[in-house]
This record gives structure tokens, sequence and C-alpha cells, in this order.
């Protein structure tokens, strides 16, 4: 029987750090498990998102950082599907990792024959139950497709394999019906049954309903795996752990087809901070998966997505941001250190002093509280007018109080960078620094790489690139574009600057930002 196993991966949810309702407490009722196992399906459901298709490379580190994560289940593709799919299966279980590794498999010889040939020992199989699915997609009887997933899980089990069995649309499928599935599939040897709500038609109660009257008949662990479409894959996925299940099914950033599947970081901090229910997961590792997945599969993560969006610790409001420089707990369920992600405090209209004086500081500003008070009255101004106020016009309208930007001490004399087909990116830099001229030249992956490199290569390799954003303003081939760069020295926070420029050239506009980032550095050091 598959048991969920500690991990040194995983630390313990300090209570103090979660601010919840005192109500949670109240409201548990029956025995709640210490601990569940996390299933993992981003490589598999995840996958199966629209336009996503990953490269065997981009699975591999995607179950890299899986692992890192201490999930306890990787599922890492469908290696029936394609030949692609059965050569990232079988690297990624050439990677050794902690995460059991697992794959997807019909109730087909088949299926199973191209799961053993990767080298799987867990294979997750699958058959749909439903009447609406018999009728319309299966063709076939009760009685056939009880014959057939016994028949599979019996091959599965003599060529060794360890078997997780779905009923597809369990939840639409006569309560009878699925507990004579799950009464039969045990008895063939499956270790854990998975309860699908394949198109998220139900609702918490019911799926506690459903839950405890599949307990009755249920020998081995129950899982659940929940979709999104009417927005309750969470709250589902919590209300099945509260009824007895032991495992769920989880995506990075709730990928998976349609509205997606139960959010691994909402599922995980949920059970945590509700229910004292923990997992392996390490969860300061939540925020630098959630963006590795979005950079890799090009699906966005929403501002306003719970935990990981980027206003989720995001705070405008002077009141706010009050509270929160003063007590976390005013304004935050808990704070961002838990999940790896940052807070941020964003200037507009409903900024206050605290505001301005807190984000300056990040960037080793310091200014009396009368050139803050004008810097206030500046943000409203502008943010009034429509315009946003990002790190980079607060600098510089700190800058233009302080003086700093009178004459550059920075500037850019000369710039040319040379890429094509089979060719290195090479770019070649001349930068007159304080008066004295300065050349330098560099390769890189691409040529807005290449440049940078090139100026760190004349303004010294302490120089890093914390943070560069694109953002295309107009459409068409000849699109203007913003870049946004913030840069440090040695990683120093108090030596941060910030850097932004528009125009139609994405390599010149990357070098135009790094330049105004650095000359603001320079101002300030000096």
């Amino acid at each position: 029987m598959l048991e969920h196993t500690s991990s040194t991966n995983a630390p313990s949810l300090d209570r103090k750090r979660v601010y919840t309702s005192p109500y949670n407490a109240l409201a548990l009722s029956g025995d709640l498990p210490s601990a569940i196992r996390i299933f993992d399906t981003t490589l598999r459901d995840g996958e199966q998102s629209p336009g996503i298709a990953l490269s065997c490379s981009d699975k591999v580190k995607i179950a890299q950082a899986l692992d890192e994560l201490g999930v306890d289940v990787i599922e890492a593709g469908f290696p029936i599907a394609s030949p692609g799919d059965r050569e990232a299966v079988k690297n990624i279980i050439a990677e050794n990792l902690d995460s059991r590794i697992c794959g997807l498999a019909r109730c087909s010889r088949r299926d199973i024959d191209a799961a053993i040939d990767c080298g799987l020992d867990y294979i997750h199989m699958f058959i749909a139950t439903s009447d609406i699915h018999l009728q319309h997609k299966l063709k076939l009887t009760r009685d056939e497709v009880v014959e057939k997933a016994v028949t599979a899980i019996e091959y599965a089990r003599e060529h060794g394999l360890t078997v997780e069995f779905s009923c597809e649309d369990a939840t639409r499928t006569d309560l009878e019906f699925l507990k004579k599935m799950h009464t039969v599939v045990q008895d063939a040897g499956v270790e854990v049954i998975n309860v699908p709500d394949t198109v998220g038609t139900i609702g918490p109660p019911a799926m506690e309903h459903l839950i405890r009257e599949l307990m009755t008949v249920t020998n081995v662990p129950i899982s659940v795996h929940c979709h999104d479409d009417l927005g309750l894959a969470v709250a589902n996925s919590h209300a099945a752990v509260r009824a007895g299940a032991r495992q769920v099914h989880v995506t990075v950033n709730g990928l998976g087809e349609r509205a997606g599947n139960a959010a691994l970081d909402e599922t995980v901090l949920g059970l945590m901070a509700f229910y004292g229910v923990s997992t392996n997961i390490n969860t300061s590792r939540i925020g630098p998966i959630s963006k590795l997945v979005s950079r890799l599969t090009g699906y966005a993560i929403p501002p306003t997505k719970a935990i990981v969006g980027s206003n989720a610790f995001a705070h405008e409001s002077g009141i706010h941001v009050h509270g929160v420089m003063g007590a976390p707990s005013t304004y935050e369920a808990f704070g961002p250190e838990l999940v790896g992600v940052q807070r941020n405090i964003v200037m507009g209209k409903h900024s206050g002093a605290h505001s301005v004086r807190s984000k300056l500081s990040e960037y080793g500003i310091d200014l009396v509280d009368e050139q803050i008070d004008q810097i206030v009255e500046k943000v409203k101004r502008l943010a009034d007018s429509g315009k946003e106020v990002d790190d980079a016009e607060l600098v510089a309208l700190a800058s233009h109080i302080l003086g700093e930007r009178e004459s550059r001490k920075v500037k850019l004399k000369e710039f040319a960078v040379f890429t094509g087909m089979n060719t290195t990116p090479t770019a070649m830099v001349s930068i007159e620094v304080n008066g004295e001229k300065k050349t330098g030249s560099a390769i890189g992956i691409g040529p807005v790489d290449a440049a940078i490199n090139a100026i760190k290569s004349v303004m010294g390799n302490d120089i890093h690139l914390v943070e560069y954003r694109l953002n295309a303003i107009t459409g068409g081939s000849d699109a203007l574009c913003e870049v946004s760069v913030r840069v440090s020295r040695d990683g120093d926070k108090t030596l941060m600057s910030v850097g932004k420029a528009i125009g139609s050239d994405i390599v010149q506009t990357s070098v135009d930002s790094t330049m105004e980032a650095l000359d603001r550095l320079y101002c300030r050091k000096e």
C-alpha cells in the first residue's frame, strides 16, 4: 500500500506565521489525517491545456523542480500518446528523483506495455464509468467496463506494476455502480483508487458525501482529481480530504484541460492553514516553480491568482502599507517568504509617505520628510492622470529631487550587435564614464544577452541583471516596446537601480533601459 513518507524538504507550518480566522478551528469535525500525499499531474493533465507543448528537456526541468518541491508522485506523461511522451518519461526516470514517477494508461495492454517499455513501475489506469461516457464515447455496457478494467489491472499486476485506478467522470457515475467498481478493482489488486471530478460538476458538500459513501466499500487509500470548471477544484479537494481522501491530484498554477485543475499552491496551503494537514511540500519552493512553469509553458500567471499572482502580496493603499510594514498580519494571511515570493509596495493614488519611503529604501534612497511629501504629491498627480507609476518612474522622481540627473555620468557612445543563423550573437559597446571612454565586447545566448554582457564587461562583472520585463505597446512588425530592468551591484539591495526605455528595436531599447539604470546606480554610488 502506498504511504505518505516524511521528507527533509518539508518544513512544518509555523502557526504563528499564518494568520487565518479562528473560526476554522471551531468548524473542524471528524478525524482529519495528519498528512496526505501530493500527486502532481502538471506534466500530464497540465500539458493538456490548450496551446501547451513542452519539449523533453522542459519536462525534465519541471520534474526536477517538482522533486525539489517535495511532491510524492509525478505523473510524467501518457506513454502511449507519442514518442515524445515516452522519451520524456524515460529521461525523467533516469534522473533518479526522490518523487515516485507515474505514467497514465487506459485499460489496454498496448498502453500498459508502453509504460513498461519506459521503465515505469507505477501506472495510473483509467476507464470511464458514467452513463454519459458509456453511451456516447465507449459504447460499452457496465459489465463490459468491469471486465475490461479487471483484465487490464490483472495484466499490469502480473508485470509487477503498482496500479492507481480512476473511474473517469466518477462524480456523474451512478453511486451503486461506482461502489461496485471500487470493490472489483481493489479485489483485482489496485493500491490507490482515484475519484475524478472530470468536468468539475460537483460541489464541496456533495464531494464530502460521495467520498464518505465510497469509504464504506473501499479498503485502499482514496485519491481525488478535481477540475475547476465551476471554480471549485481546490474547495472540492479540501472537502474530499475532510471526508477521508488521503491523496490529492494537483497541478502547478492550476494548469489543465479547460478551466484547469486544483492548483498545487492553493490546495497545499489551504490544507495546512485551515485543517492542520501537512504534506511533504517545501512551501518556500512554490514561488520559484510557479515562475518556471509559467515561463516554460508560456501561460502567464494572472496578477490576481492567489498566493503566486503578482498582486497577491502587493499593497498600494497608504493605510494598508502602514499596517503591513508594522505588522504583516494586518493585511496578509501569511508572509510571502512562506511561499518564496516577495511583498510588493505599489505606487498609485492611494499611496502615502510610508509606501514611498519603503519602496525607495529598496534602492538605497533615503529622503527627508519634506522630499518624501513632494514625491507623494507627484505620484498622486501622475496616477490621477492615468499614468502607471512603476519603480523606474518613482526612482526618476527621487533622482530629480536629489538633483542627481542634471547630467549623465554614464553615456552610451557606440553600440553594435552581430547575429544570424549559425552565428554566435556578439555585441560591442563604447561607454563614457565620467568623461572616460571605455570599450568592451561579449557574446551571449541571444542579441539582448550579448549586449548586456558587453555592458557588464565595461562596467564590471559585479553588475547583475535582477529583473528584465518586456511589454509590447503597439501591434505590428514595427511595434513599440517598453523594456524595464532592475540591476544591482553584487546582489546588494542597497546598491540597486531601475531603468525604463521605449523604442521599436528590442535590442536597442534593452540597452537604453540598462544604461538608464546603470547611470542612476553610478550617480548614487558617487
